[in-house]
């Protein structure tokens, strides 16, 4: 199959309905609008003011979290570079994640050490597993979101980090609604269009581990996970040529923004120092689109 043929169906879902640019909204949409607009045609927007009365906005802080969790225990990941879940060295490398004080969490932030980054990332429903607590100063679900889809969230993740802790390019099976409640977050976007130029590639895993006072990259096994290694920061054309025809979408979500971002967008993940955020995972629904993607990706294997 030619490569022309995943060109077209690239240019043709920007010049028929994607767009070089997130579109945002000032207001909530109401859950036809919102289905219609976006999540039919799996479509990324931004909500401004979207969740308004969250007492968070107000009040979530380091001097706030010091103040009335310091001692509360928290699972922390820890990498050397910042990079979490993400291939270094030919390896998938897992970070350690470690049990600490949330007052010893927010040291690492005001006090940052070279070759270690603390991030609260813990994707597993840490709000509602770890956090508990936080819930009346946020939402353990989105009542409208709910509505929509018919379902509760899957997962709700509270996020908190350092500037240098960045998610690497991947995707994921879940419409995802994304609240920053403190500084911003910037996402590089791709829809699934671009899937032909974006390769997952199978990569042993790894984990970080302490070892005489340093982290080092410790084998784990004979597993393999598949993950890209295409870094959109800074892309190696001569690793991964197609990439060139793969079109970025950038945008910064603020505090107070929510971030639609549809199921099966790939998408990269930088912060400001110290950013807070609350994400919301609904399953996706395995329609039609799931369908073309699978197809796509037959193709693709059967083209290599």
């Amino acid at each position: 199959m030619s490569t022309n043929a995943f060109e077209k169906l690239s240019n043709e879902a920007f010049e028929l309905y994607l767009s070089t640019s997130v579109t945002h909204l000032e207001e909530l949409p109401t859950c036809l609008e919102f289905y219609r607009n976006f999540v039919a045609q799996n479509r990324p927007v931004i909500i401004r003011n979207a969740f308004a009365s969250w007492p968070a906005l107000s009040k979530w802080n380091i001097e706030y979290f010091r103040q009335h969790y310091g001692t509360k225990d928290v699972t922390v990941t820890v990498t050397p570079n910042g990079y979490a879940d993400a291939v270094t060295d030919g390896h998938f490398v897992l970070p350690l994640e470690k049990v600490m004080p949330i007052d010893q969490f927010l040291c690492s932030l005001e006090n940052p050490v070279e070759d270690r980054v603390h991030y609260i990332q813990k994707q597993n429903s840490n709000l509602t597993q770890e956090f508990p607590e936080l819930i009346a100063d946020s939402a353990n679900e989105i009542e409208w979101v709910s509505t929509l889809f018919g379902a509760k969230p899957d997962a709700v993740n509270f996020w908190m980090g350092d500037e240098r802790a960045i998610t690497s390019m991947h995707k994921d099976p879940y419409e995802n609604m994304y609240c920053v409640v403190s500084g911003h977050k910037d996402f590089i976007l791709h829809p699934p269009t671009d899937q032909p130029w974006i390769p997952y590639v199978n990569y042993p895993t790894a984990g970080y581990q302490e070892v005489d006072g340093e982290l080092k990259i410790v084998p784990e096994g004979d597993g393999a996970i598949p993950w890209i290694d295409i870094d959109p920061l800074n892309p190696d054309y001569n690793k991964y040529p197609k990439y060139k025809n793969a079109r970025q979408i950038h945008c910064r979500v603020h505090k107070g923004e929510m971030l639609y971002l549809p199921s099966l967008w790939f998408h990269h993940v930088r912060q400001s120092h110290g950013c807070i955020a609350v994400n919301y995972w609904y399953d996706m629904e395995y329609d039609i689109k799931y369908n073309y993607f699978e197809f796509v990706k037959d193709l693709i294997n059967a083209h290599v």
